[in-house]
């Protein structure tokens, strides 16, 4: 049978994009669709955003500080306005790289919605129909809110970079990195920030001596930080949205965020009709080469629900494509990714949890917590940690957390090592750079503890 095309990719993100491009870079015929704007999540309503709202919020603390430093700044105010439409030009800009990028690939693209027909068709929103040998679903994932009443009443992630003016409060409901950084962001630019978590700790399944001390940084900068704490209602009222919280709270607030939690875009897809299994949450379910259970059939990216990274769809990208069309069958590496949250402070993460690592084996705890020179010659009570995981065995590094100003800048060099198997004394026969936080990764002797 004749196909239309060698490969449909349903979904123009990071990873969509990045299989299409190389595809056809190799001579196969490729198409793809997208029914929204192209670069996905990260681009249009996530990591980039999100990244230059950190950068604007950094500004006021900076401002403070550099009165201590001899700098004197007078009038210094921020314009929402400003900022916004700078911030969404650039995205503009940046969305039509990657159009551009596709179109000099020779990738023919459709601004549609597509669905599966059979395991060889795709229908088109206009109702089209194209064919394919392989499909490739990289239609990632959305914020959720939680079925509560007066939900409608708050806004997500999606939102928050069209406001069209700043609140003078903001509840942020959730305690994961997207809730903790737009925590530290809105608190950054000059809204009064409370951020309500039902759990005991903001972070969770990250390490606890790190996250504890995000937490207690976040409360200092000035979030209401409350744990152990959800809401049962809103409602609207004259002065903004009234707030009934389950530790008997009742406030009002002028907007209210969800962060409570994200879904793959599975719906409509035609997935299921085809035998295509789902997981609970409605993820793809695929095996370690991104295949469905339809062997023309595959997916990548957030939609599968694995190891939900913009660097991780790439990478599952580039493996469908050495699998599928370089006959060099590729499963995605997903151990020992190094991550960064853009919190305030920072924090930055690679390998196991001290307590992840003392389940599975005896290990030694290196750790040192301290005032960084920066903020301290500015009078800040700011601390920052550098913590690593060794093993007693083996004497390797099985994990490293970073909580400080650049720790993601700082991780991702350390990621090196450790992917490499770096043992402790590895690090040891380091020269230290001084001075730099990060010195203290190569200085530490003594171990904390052990476990």
């Amino acid at each position: 049978m004749a196909f239309d095309y060698d490969l449909f990719v349903i979904g123009g993100g990071s990873g969509g994009v990045r299989a299409a491009r190389v595809a056809s870079a190799d001579g196969v015929r490729v198409a793809l669709a997208e029914e929204d704007r192209y670069g996905g999540t990260c681009v249009i309503r996530g990591c980039v955003p999100k990244k230059l709202m950190v950068f604007a919020s950094e500004f006021s603390s900076a401002f403070q500080d550099a009165k201590s430093y001899g700098w004197d700044i007078k009038d210094a105010k921020f314009d929402w306005v400003v900022f916004r439409d700078e911030m969404n030009a650039e995205l503009d800009r940046l969305e039509g790289i990657y159009r551009k990028l596709l179109a000099n690939s020779g990738v023919e693209t459709f601004d549609l919605r597509a669905k599966l027909i059979d395991a060889n068709t795709v229908e088109l929103s206009d109702g089209t129909r194209k064919s394919a040998k392989t499909i490739l679903v990289a239609t990632g994932g959305r914020p959720v809110k939680p079925e509560i009443s007066g939900a409608e009443l708050g806004i997500t992630s999606n939102d928050v970079f069209h406001l069209e003016s700043l609140p003078k409060s903001i509840l942020i409901i959730g305690g994961g990195y997207i809730a903790c950084e737009f925590s530290g962001i809105m608190n950054g630019l000059g809204v009064k920030t409370t951020q309500y978590y039902r759990g005991a700790q903001i972070l969770r399944g990250f390490d606890d001596e790190a996250r504890g001390l995000v937490a207690e940084e976040m409360k200092q900068h000035g979030v209401e930080l409350h744990t152990g704490t959800n809401i049962m209602e809103l409602k609207q009222v004259d002065d903004g949205i009234w707030v009934k919280a389950t530790n008997g709270d009742e406030q009002v607030f002028d907007q209210v965020m969800f962060a409570t939690g994200r879904a793959p875009n599975s719906d409509g897809l035609g997935l299921e009709d085809l035998g295509i299994e789902l997981g609970r949450n409605g993820q793809i379910l695929v095996d370690q080469y991104s295949k469905t259970a339809l062997d023309s059939v595959y997916a990548i990216g957030d939609v599968t629900d694995r190891v939900n990274l913009t660097p991780v769809a790439i990478r599952e990208g580039m493996a469908f494509v050495e699998t599928v069309f370089r006959d060099n069958p590729t499963a995605p590496d997903h151990e020992l990714i190094p991550t960064a949250i853009f919190t305030q402070p920072e924090m930055g993460t690679v390998g196991l949890s001290e307590e992840d690592a003392a389940e599975q084996e005896p290990i030694e705890v290196y750790c040192t917590s301290f005032k960084p020179m920066k903020q301290s010659f500015a009078g800040r009570s700011d601390r920052v940690l550098m913590k690593l995981i060794v093993s007693q065995a083996s004497r390797k590094v099985l994990g490293c957390h970073i909580v400080a100003e650049g720790a993601g800048e700082m991780i991702q060099m350390v990621g090196i090592a450790v992917k490499m198997g770096a043992t402790k004394e590895d690090f040891d026969r380091t020269v230290a750079v001084h001075p730099t936080m990060a010195e203290e990764l190569v200085t530490m002797k003594t171990p904390v503890r052990t476990a």
